[in-house]
């Protein structure tokens, strides 16, 4: 154990004083942060420029409805012309309505030399919509027909409740529950492709500079393999840490310097994201986030999270650095990581399409498989699990993840000291059974 320690504690400490390891560490939440903020900021920021517009009424009803606004200026034509299309005459577009739309609603065309740009194509048939509209209702001549319909329109938003289990009421969201399972999800993805590939790299780093043969003449290589993952894991512990708090205090920084922009919602957001939907239709029912949070199951969610990060980490890890062991050269190694991302991606996809039947088929056994269980099971725990699931999950997960430390362990002991040949699955196979 005490050899374990030192290996621990030998990759801990090569790596946290690494130069790339100190920039990364420090760059890195400027970089998130710049990604985050800038785009914010750029689309915060309007275009004073005012684009001329070219509209072409042939029926001289529509063009009136068009008025100036800070990005167009409207001027009416009586023919598309030729010279409109010359980068000197600073057309941005040219709308032409050749035929009433009451009759013929694909009589709107729009020209440009570029892409007709979208809040143009937005404007222009959303007036021409509302106009095409009344101009139907005042064709069937029933007075008040307008308000009669606008009355009719109601949009019901249902507040959903949640029993608690001394019989009281609670605020729910489902949108908000997927959303705190994907951030575990993600978190447990990234930690583990990142500081997994690590472990593998390391390995393969130390074996081509023939330094293996000098550290297996003092422990064995199932102690440096598990010394390695261990240390590996803490070092990114640490550098999490750091990134949690300078991102936290660059972009505190940032909102009380600049302030937070406003920005519109995107269009594809209005009627797409069912997510976003239910969030917004929360926010204006009066149902603070805080209590739907805490409707959520926090204690079972973090314990979980601990279980599954630990599990799924040593699991992918002992297999990445069973893999470095094996192979010579970083392009060997595409033909053993593939099976491994292409699982991974398939998790990420049940837990994506699970989440709408969090205790369907697809769910259900990718949470119990333990390939899959670390990504898809924090998807669902916010819904709620039984707890014999939970239980079959992790014993699932824990018993392959030691079978597989187990199995990388025989692997690494043979691998690390093979050299210029690329192994076949056929021969790692008969590593595992060497005695």
């Amino acid at each position: 154990m005490s050899k374990i320690l030192i290996i621990i504690q030998r990759e801990f400490l090569t790596r946290i004083q690494k130069k790339s390891f100190i920039l990364l560490t420090i760059l890195m939440p400027f970089i998130i942060a710049g990604v985050a903020v800038a785009p914010l900021l750029l689309a915060s920021i309007k275009d004073d420029t005012q684009h001329t517009v070219m509209l072409v009424d042939k029926t001289l009803k529509y063009a009136p409805l068009f008025e100036d606004n800070e990005s167009y200026h409207f001027v009416t034509a009586p023919e598309v012309l030729p010279e409109f299309r010359e980068e000197d005459a600073n057309v941005k577009a040219v709308i032409l309505i050749s035929e009433d739309l009451v009759e013929n609603p694909n009589a709107l065309k729009m020209y440009s030399s570029e892409e007709v740009p979208a809040d143009l194509q937005r404007l222009t048939e959303d007036i021409l919509s509302e106009k095409v509209r009344a101009d139907k209702l005042a064709s069937y001549n029933v007075e008040g027909l307008e308000e009669i319909i606008a009355s009719a329109e109601v949009n019901i938003s249902a507040q959903t409740v949640k029993w608690t289990d001394d019989g009281g009421e609670t605020s729910s969201n489902s949108g908000i529950a997927l959303g705190v399972g994907f951030l575990f999800t993600f978190m447990i993805y990234m930690f583990v492709m990142s500081y997994g590939g690590m472990v593998m790299q390391g390995v393969m780093e130390e074996k081509t500079n023939r330094i293996m043969e000098i550290i297996v003449s003092s422990v064995k290589p199932f102690q440096l393999m598990m010394g390695k993952i261990i240390g590996i894991a803490l070092v990114g512990f640490v550098q999490i840490a750091i990134w949690g708090v300078m991102l936290t205090a660059i972009l505190t920084a940032v909102a009380f310097l600049v302030g937070t922009p406003e920005v519109a919602t995107p269009p594809t957001m209005m009627g797409g994201d069912a997510a976003m939907q239910t969030v917004v239709a929360e926010a204006q029912a009066g149902n603070p986030i805080t209590e739907i949070l805490g409707a959520l199951p926090i204690v079972e969610l973090l314990i979980m999270f601990v279980l599954y990060f630990i599990g799924g980490y040593l699991l992918y890890a002992s297999f990445f650095a069973a893999v470095g062991a094996s192979i010579n050269a970083q392009e060997d190694s595409s033909q053993f990581m593939m099976p491994v991302i292409l699982i991974m991606v398939f998790g990420l996809y049940a837990a994506l399409y699970g989440a709408e039947n969090p205790d369907g088929p697809l769910a259900f056994y990718a949470s119990i498989f333990p390939l899959t269980s670390p990504i898809v099971m924090m998807v669902r725990i916010p819904f709620g699990v039984p707890l014999w699931q939970e239980l079959l999950s992790l014993a699932l997960l824990y018993a392959s993840a030691i079978f597989i430390v187990w199995m990388s362990g025989r692997i690494y002991r043979v691998g690390i000291l093979m050299y210029g040949k690329k192994p076949t699955v056929k021969e790692i196979l008969k590593w595992i059974r060497y005695s």
